[in-house]
């Protein structure tokens, strides 16, 4: 038997004021909502059908009670979420702020759980971490303040849990977002022990919770990725593949992007086998999800080229080679030529290509996709100018003299206009020109090739 017992909530030293616009954007639209006269602004597009599901069910002489309100855009906000009609369901959401509070006052958990909802909408379907972050701390400061009594019911608790993993979780990620790594990790862990003890609840957990332990884990392998910490990320996202696994089967798409997290994590522990063997997998599931030449095979081949090449053996050049090579006929394929993709891909390959001695094939294919490059970035772009000095200096080490002057010459006028003419980078190109003018194998008879 539950014992009613208050719910600890965790904190912080301090909260920060939420800015005024917030207050402005809730006042108004619980006055916009309780108006039936200016429902003219609502969305053209969606009207009648949003008139139709708000008016269901309801006596054609009776204007609709605050509570019906509140359910009905809870419905509509849910229903946009699913067609992922993002600014639609975010427009409900802000109802359903503005409804709770005038329906339960300023005190209640389920104004917090609305400001979390509408804080969860803002970072995971808008990508704006910034307002999430003040919706979910008002959505905090509502519980810490409102909640003085135990819950009325078990099922209150289970819902005040669930708001509150939701809110911690939300910071967690808004927090990630913004490259905040250590106050993302401490939001995350309060979001894991609430999640700890929502589950030991009558052994169940709340039906419809926002957050499930996978994306919780996901977001903690992310955070702890950022901040360095290996061995816990990995860890976290062992278990996410578990999950993933346990309910969706051994080649779930999501096991891809958690396979390359994970490989991320090994080589910056400069674990290159372990890196490779995560990688193989992703690899090995995108090829069975994708088909070989598919940009998700691409990428995946890509990762595996470079995981061979860092571990800087011998015995892996081939693998290399084979995995550079598959990667960018795949994104050709899938691409085209003057695709980004495909060029980031030659630039790697080309990259490779040097540091293991084979120059003349790094310099062919630089010169083959050199128009593409062009095309894409423009004349005088800092792409162009990078392919030019690459090439320049493959033939430089060739003891091509003549055709580096050219390159590099072409290289220095591409700077001149990408960079201005005082940035450091052209003097060194000057400087590297200068020196090959001395060069009699720049000459072609008394007249300076160029």
């Amino acid at each position: 038997m539950m014992q009613d017992s208050p719910i600890y909530i965790p904190t912080d030293s301090s909260h920060g004021a939420v800015d005024s616009y917030l207050s402005q954007e809730i006042s108004t639209t619980a006055s916009e909502h309780l108006d039936e006269s200016n429902n003219e602004s609502t969305a053209r597009d969606s009207e009648g059908e949003e008139k139709k599901m708000r008016k269901k069910a309801l006596p054609m002489d009776c204007a609709p009670a605050p509570n019906e309100k509140l359910e009905q855009a809870q419905k509509m906000a849910e229903k946009f979420i699913k067609e992922k009609e993002v600014y639609k369901a975010n427009r409900e959401l802000i109802r359903c702020v503005a409804l709770t509070r005038i329906i339960y006052g300023d005190g209640h958990w389920q104004l917090a759980q609305a400001f979390a909802n509408l804080a969860h909408s803002y970072v995971i379907l808008q990508g704006l971490p910034t307002q999430a972050i003040e919706h979910a701390e008002s959505a905090k400061r509502t519980m810490l303040t409102g909640i003085c009594m135990p819950p009325a019911t078990p099922e209150d608790k289970r819902e005040i849990l669930g708001t509150l993993v939701t809110i911690y979780y939300t910071l967690g990620v808004a927090h990630l977002a913004q490259n905040n790594g250590k106050e993302s990790y401490l939001s995350l862990q309060k979001a894991e022990r609430l999640m700890e003890e929502l589950q030991e609840l009558d052994g169940r957990m709340i039906m419809g919770l926002k957050i499930s332990e996978k994306d919780l884990v996901i977001a903690l392998g992310r955070t702890c990725l950022q901040q360095n910490k290996l061995d816990f990320a990995t860890g976290y996202f062992e278990k996410a593949v578990d999950a993933v696994i346990s309910t969706e089967g051994d080649t779930a798409s999501e096991l891809i992007n958690l396979y390359q997290k994970i490989a991320q994590s090994e080589q910056l522990k400069k674990n290159h086998e372990g890196a490779i063997a995560y990688l193989l997998q992703a690899h090995s599931i995108c090829v069975a999800l994708h088909k070989k030449l598919s940009v998700e095979a691409a990428q995946t081949g890509l990762l595996l080229g470079k995981a061979y090449a860092a571990t800087g053996d011998q015995q892996h050049i081939g693998a290399a080679e084979m995995y550079f090579t598959e990667s960018l006929v795949a994104y050709q394929a899938a691409l085209g030529s003057k695709d980004s993709l495909t060029l980031t891909a030659i630039e790697e390959f080309s990259k490779w290509l040097l540091h293991v001695g084979k120059k003349q094939q790094a310099y062919r294919l630089l010169k083959d996709s050199l128009k593409s490059i062009i095309d894409t970035y423009g004349d005088f772009s800092e792409k162009a100018a990078e392919t030019y000095h690459i090439m320049g200096s493959i033939c430089l080490a060739e003891g091509k003299m003549r055709e580096a002057y050219q390159l590099f010459n072409k290289c220095l006028q591409i700077q001149i206009v990408v960079y201005g003419p005082r940035n450091r980078k052209l003097k060194e190109m000057q400087e590297l020109l200068t020196a090959l003018e001395r060069s009699p194998a720049v000459h072609e008879g008394n007249r300076l090739v160029k």
